[in-house]
């Protein structure tokens, strides 16, 4: 309880001092949406936008909604010419008190209140069978060293869905763990309504992100196998009610069950209402979700080899990989599977609901199976990764507790000391440290990061064209003399083509002498370069399909440098540069690469 008061204390202080426009650099991922949604509840008593949202949100913002998604009303009450939101409601309307009390640092709060809930229900859980000194610090690193905090910066709703789902399993499954004292908060616990709340946090949480829908299993499931029939009926049927109800509201608030479907636009640069000729038919780009869109067809052969990618990055990836951003649910995982005493038959099923929907969503979304829109880690397993805590058996000794900690903090820690500029620019935080040595999601060019950095992503090179996307800072943009890599970096760069490339040229020339590693897909090359001479390396790589093009990643890492200011006479170029390479692509025989839909 302590614990908590005092997350509560210091973070609320913390999110009522700082500007939150300033401090969090404006608008970033989906806020537009939900800020404006939760402003309109709290001031306006509705979910409409009309003029005055607009004109609220340029006056604390002093920009407009950028990428604010927005619908046409489908009443029968003849309001079809209402614009509405275009996100889930029930995040912004939830949090529109604390709105009203203390305008946009009021979501922080909110987002405080959540987490510091997370921490007290976290740790009563495991005190329950755990009653030691290790419960707190494994509680705290469960969460903290974890891209979880990231997202408390965030004014969208993914704080809001992990707790949902975590405060949901902890009603249903505190009770398989607690203590046998007939204490008043335990038979409090223990009491029939828990059932039913947990099941109606559950379909808020889904209502707000339907892919959760795959966590109402273990408690059905488990009611069903201890043949508790009608409880699972309870259960799975409030649940189906909960979710019904809330779209049910949407349809009677826009004329629209689903609340992306429909005549639905998003919106960058002008926005209805800022202007009496800016209206939605003119301006916006078409962005509804009515259906399931195969954006491919794939063989057999094709499709396995693309989920086989995809379960190594959803696992191992650099960007959006299990293991770097929730390393502390990997030991948790480790230690159910290791304490075969301690399992009980829930947990199994909560085990198998996670691999369940790590198998379906890369399926479903094998492209954008982390949440688009290039977010910090995996946006959409961020509200199942919760669940893995109920896993836990009791700590027994400190080392599970030094490994979470360790592991976690090795990947998130320099993500989590400035959370704002990771937020930000997510991209940033890959450049260095441990993510650097996992894989890069080359089946997900579209959606990592680097394409919020519009200098450094989708760059047209070479004839026949290639598209490059550089990972970091240590390669330049080309220029007359070609690509210009940092002296003593190593930098990656995708490279993308239509079809296959059969062979890949390098170029490379150095005023210094230097020795120059490249890898491409697999295959390597180390080069020595005599000053002022250039070299070529020709490499046949191995590389990555999906979306109707193939990707590679190029590395790079020079041993010397010179600074031109410094050598050469009239320069005013003071970067330390190692090398200048060319790339001369040789693509397969099916075409030449076409850069529409890439």
């Amino acid at each position: 309880m302590l614990m908590a008061v005092m997350l509560f204390v210091v973070g609320s202080s913390a999110a009522l001092s700082i500007d939150v426009v300033r401090t969090g650099f404006g608008i970033k991922g989906d806020e537009a949406t939900y800020v404006a949604m939760a402003l309109s509840a709290a001031y306006d008593g509705d979910l409409v936008y009309e003029a005055r949202d607009i004109k609220r949100f340029y006056e604390l913002y002093n920009a407009g909604p950028e990428g604010i998604f927005l619908k046409r009303g489908a009443n029968s009450r003849n309001l079809d010419d209402r614009l509405y939101f275009g996100k889930a409601y029930i995040y912004s309307v939830v949090a529109a008190p604390f709105v009203w009390l203390a305008g946009l640092n009021g979501l922080l709060v909110f987002h405080v209140v959540l987490l510091s809930g997370m921490f007290l229900f976290g740790y009563r859980f495991l005190i329950a069978h755990t009653p030691n000194r290790l419960v707190l610090p494994y509680v705290i690193g469960f969460f903290g060293v974890t891209v979880v905090p990231l997202y408390a910066v965030f004014l969208t709703s993914e704080i809001f869905n992990v707790s949902l789902v975590f405060y949901a399993y902890f009603l249903w499954f505190y009770k398989e763990v607690a203590p046998a004292e007939d204490d008043r908060v335990t038979r409090w616990l223990r009491g029939p309504w828990t059932e039913i709340a947990a099941a109606v946090l559950l379909g808020m949480a889904t209502f707000s992100k339907p892919l959760n829908v795959l966590l109402i299993l273990p408690p059905v499931l488990f009611a069903l196998w201890r043949c508790r029939f009608r409880l699972g009926l309870v259960v799975g049927t409030t649940f189906v009610i909960v979710v019904a109800a809330g779209f049910a509201v949407n349809a009677a608030i826009t004329g629209e069950f689903v609340y992306q479907g429909g005549d639905r636009k998003t919106f960058y640069g002008d926005f209805p209402f800022e202007r009496p000729d800016a209206g939605f038919d003119t301006l916006g780009v078409t962005m509804a979700t009515n259906e399931i869109v195969i954006e491919e067809p794939l063989g057999s052969v094709a499709f396995l080899t693309l989920l086989g990618s995809n379960l190594r990055y959803f696992f191992l990836g650099r960007h959006f990989g299990f293991l770097p951003f929730f390393f502390p649910g990997l030991v948790a995982v480790w230690l159910f599977l290791r304490y075969r005493k301690d399992r009980r038959p829930w947990q199994w099923i909560i085990l198998g609901t996670v691999v369940a929907f790590a198998v379906s969503v890369v399926i479903y979304m094998p492209y954008t199976w982390s949440g688009g829109g290039g977010p910090p880690g995996n946006r959409y397993f961020l509200s199942i990764y919760p669940v893995l805590f109920f896993l836990t058996p009791p700590i027994i000794s400190a080392a599970p507790v030094l490994t979470a900690w360790l592991g976690g903090a090795l990947f998130t820690a320099h993500i989590l000391i400035n959370p704002f500029v990771s937020a930000k620019q997510p991209y940033l935080s890959v450049e260095r440290g441990m993510l650097r040595m996992l894989p890069v999601e080359l089946t997900m060019v579209n959606d990592l990061p680097i394409n919020l950095d519009a200098p450094r992503a989708r760059i047209e090179y070479g004839d026949p064209t290639v598209l490059l996307y550089y990972l970091d800072h240590n390669a330049y943009r080309p220029d007359q003399a070609g690509i210009w890599i940092a002296a003593q970096r190593r930098a990656d760069i995708i490279v993308r083509s239509g079809p296959p490339l059969v062979d890949l040229k390098l170029t490379l020339r150095s005023p210094v002498a230097n020795s120059v590693d490249v890898r491409l897909g697999g295959a390597s090359r180390t080069v020595e370069l005599e000053p002022g001479v250039s070299q070529s390396v020709s490499l046949k790589p191995v590389g990555v399909y999906a979306r109707r093009s193939w990707a590679y990643l190029l590395s790079v890492r020079t041993e010397n440098g010179f600074v031109p200011r410094l050598t050469e006479a009239g320069s005013s170029d003071g970067r330390y540069l190692g090398v200048v390479l060319d790339l001369t692509a040789t693509v397969g025989e099916d075409g030449t690469p076409s850069l529409r839909g890439w």
